[in-house]
């Protein structure tokens, strides 16, 4: 649906929104709705080469290329991927070139940063007269992306030595997919069991996800575990001065200055709010979080119901103490508690 709009068919819902009398006026009401005013980033530092920077290469280029779709929607500029492969193809030296000084000084200019925001309407909406009522999908410029997802991957090879992430973190990280997080859930559970303890697993989701991620608090951490100096500036000039073109009917044509935690649809954006709330991964006795991206499993274990009652406010009340400072919340309608049950647990009782 996405890739229609941009190349021409307009949404199906024209927003009529109470106050808002014509395109400009919703423009403005729903960027403010889908972008909520956050903290702004720090200033720039000065740009300089940094001596612990590694050139770009052209295989580096090639994999972040093999990971794109020429089938993807592409963003404001309407390049798509086919066009980039292609020139990669005939001349693998020519996007290492363009792309390495931003790299090296840590720098993402503001062309990069021009978003198309494609507005649908949700389906089954008794009306559409409320921001609520409407989505968004995120379409960034794929020579963007291309970089993205290159900074990706030197990140996500420092996270584990940096200690960036919590060894129980999935998501956003090789090797550990929802399977992996799956399996580990299930390894925990059948042992508690086999100690004929009771388990039950309260699951939460981060209310906002990535809208909440403060900038500042990001790049202290990433400066503070000790990530390479170009990499905490790309990713600090990347998250600020960032714009938003939306589109639906008769959307007037100007990019806006957004607000963002972290840009919805980067191929970046998911690795640093692992990294972002890391933090939440408390060390608990008889207790076991695991995290898929912002899905949280908090397992516990006793001999008895009334225990895991009492252990489980317990480690919920110490993640919301950990999460406030972050600005991170839980969604009480998304909170689903499972109490298993095995045969023997049956016959014992």
């Amino acid at each position: 649906m996405a890739k229609m709009v941009t190349f021409g068919r307009p949404p199906q819902m024209f927003p009529d929104l109470p106050g808002a009398s014509d395109p400009v006026k919703v423009a403005e009401t729903l960027l403010y709705h889908l972008f909520p005013p956050t903290p702004p980033p720090p200033p720039l530092l000065r740009l300089t080469h940094h001596t612990d920077y590694i050139p770009l290469t052209s295989e580096e280029i090639s994999r972040a290329l093999s990971k794109s779709s020429i089938t993807s929607a592409p963003g404001s500029d309407h390049i798509p991927y086919s066009v980039w492969k292609s020139v990669h193809r005939l001349k693998p030296s020519l996007l290492p070139s363009l792309l390495d000084p931003l790299l090296a000084h840590g720098f993402h200019p503001p062309s990069l940063k021009k978003a198309l925001g494609i507005v649908l309407d949700k389906p089954g909406k008794p009306s559409y007269d409320s921001p609520s009522s409407f989505w968004v999908i995120v379409l960034l410029r794929t020579l963007s992306k291309i970089l993205e997802w290159v900074v990706a991957s030197r990140l996500s090879a420092e996270a584990t030595i940096c200690s960036l992430i919590y060894p129980l973190q999935c998501g956003s990280l090789p090797g550990r997919s929802t399977a992996d997080a799956a399996l580990v859930l299930q390894y925990n559970v059948e042992s508690f069991h086999r100690l004929c303890y009771k388990v039950p697993t309260l699951f939460l989701e981060v209310q906002g996800g990535f809208d909440k991620v403060d900038s500042l608090s990001l790049l202290y951490l990433l400066c503070k575990r000790g990530a390479s100096p170009y990499l905490v500036q790309w990713v600090g000039s990347f998250l600020r001065d960032r714009t938003c073109h939306l589109t639906f009917q008769r959307s007037p044509r100007f990019f806006a200055p957004v607000s963002v935690g972290v840009t919805q649809g980067s191929p970046i954006s998911p690795l640093l709010f692992v990294i972002y709330v890391s933090s939440l991964h408390l060390e608990i006795p008889r207790s076991l979080i695991i995290s898929y991206l912002d899905d949280f499993a908090v397992t516990v274990a006793s001999p008895s119901y009334r225990t895991n009652v009492r252990l489980l406010q317990k480690s919920f009340a110490s993640l919301k103490r950990k999460a406030s400072p972050i600005n991170i919340s839980f969604s009480v309608p998304k909170t689903e508690l499972i109490h298993r049950r095995t045969t023997r647990t049956n016959e014992l009782q």
